[in-house]
């Protein structure tokens, strides 16, 4: 079940006596956990809510909560966070779990409890007796990341939602900066929002103020700097950068896995691979993908496959004391545009 059509039944109240919620979409997540809440009409403090994580409770706390009676209400809401029982994973210093316990309740719930796991995870393992039976017995709720055209119809629906127009510059560089990931995007819109709320207009220059860029979206403004052999800018951003505390290190090691994607993109598209193949392929975001496919286009692999062996050389050089570390980036700007 999406989350739409989840959160519809969940605030209509047809309530399940368990789900499942699957998939690492942080902000999909919230949106179940405070539907729930609302729904129930319930606080994080109320007699009638527990959380658990199995990381740090066991099973038998959970179900003890669970086969209780609700306390002058109609139900029991229990959530249970990391749920590593139904991966492969194996956690060390985790508590020992009564798995079979729970698998006889999933198969003979209390009907006044609301049993929800939130499944945080890529891949849940299908072997176990106790995913299968959760799987069995749940509704599951699928909160994955969404895919590139799926997030801007997404913004662009709350955007109209809120009466707000954001032009086609401002709403690009949006979701460069906020990596085509829903969670980041709607957390830096709530201030776009705010900023917004009179005017209802957001325009590229708004975006560039209030959204932060991280040190990734510098070097990618960096590495196209060089590529279009702007010197000066490429210079300024790099003192930027080093004013702000960044290491030269990390700085050309970001470099260094920049270059690194556009010449495999390159040598992929040359295959005949496309974007949803070289994704799979580098186990990059699309979105990195997208950009990497955008910029190779405009650019003679010779010159990628130069400046690569430049970095990988500098980066030795930086390691190994031979020279000066911003002197040496430096002079690879110079030279590079």
């Amino acid at each position: 079940m999406n989350v739409q059509n989840a959160l519809q039944i969940i605030y209509d109240q047809k309530f399940q006596a368990i789900y499942l919620v699957v998939g690492t979409e942080e902000y999909l997540q919230k949106q179940i956990h405070q539907a729930f809440l609302e729904s129930l009409h319930l606080g994080v403090d109320d007699l009638n809510f527990a959380a658990f994580d199995l990381e740090e409770n066991t099973v038998d706390e959970v179900l003890d909560e669970a086969e209780s009676m609700p306390f002058f209400g109609d139900y029991r809401l229990i959530f249970v966070e990391s749920p590593f029982i139904l991966t492969a994973e194996k956690k060390t210093n985790a508590p020992e779990h009564d798995v079979e316990r729970l698998v006889s309740y999933l198969k003979n719930p209390v009907d006044t409890t609301i049993l929800v796991f939130f499944a945080d995870y890529e891949k849940l393992d299908e072997r176990k007796k106790v995913t299968k039976q959760l799987k069995k017995q749940a509704e599951t709720i699928d909160v994955e990341p969404m895919s590139e055209a799926q997030l801007r119809r997404f913004l662009q629906q709350t955007l109209d939602n809120d009466g707000i127009d954001m032009d086609r510059e401002a709403f690009e560089l949006f979701i460069r900066l906020t990596d085509a990931n829903l969670t980041k995007a709607m957390r830096e819109l709530q201030k776009l929002q705010l900023f917004a709320s009179k005017t209802k207009r957001i325009r590229k220059n708004d975006v560039e103020n209030l959204v932060p860029k991280t040190l990734e979206d510098n070097v990618f403004d960096l590495t196209n700097y060089v590529l279009q052999g702007k010197t000066a800018e490429a210079l300024q951003l790099y003192e930027d950068l080093h004013v702000q505390g960044e290491e030269t290190i990390k700085i050309n090691a970001i470099l260094i896995s920049q270059i690194r994607i556009y010449l495999q993109t390159v040598i992929l598209l040359k295959m005949g691979y496309q974007q949803g193949n070289i994704t799979r392929t580098l186990n990059v975001h699309p979105y990195r993908v997208k950009l990497a496919i955008q910029q190779v286009r405009k650019i003679d692999s010779k010159i990628l496959t130069r400046l690569y062996d430049e970095l990988i050389e500098n980066d030795y050089k930086i390691k190994t004391g031979q020279m000066d570390k911003e002197y040496l980036f430096q002079l690879f700007l110079l030279q590079a545009a």
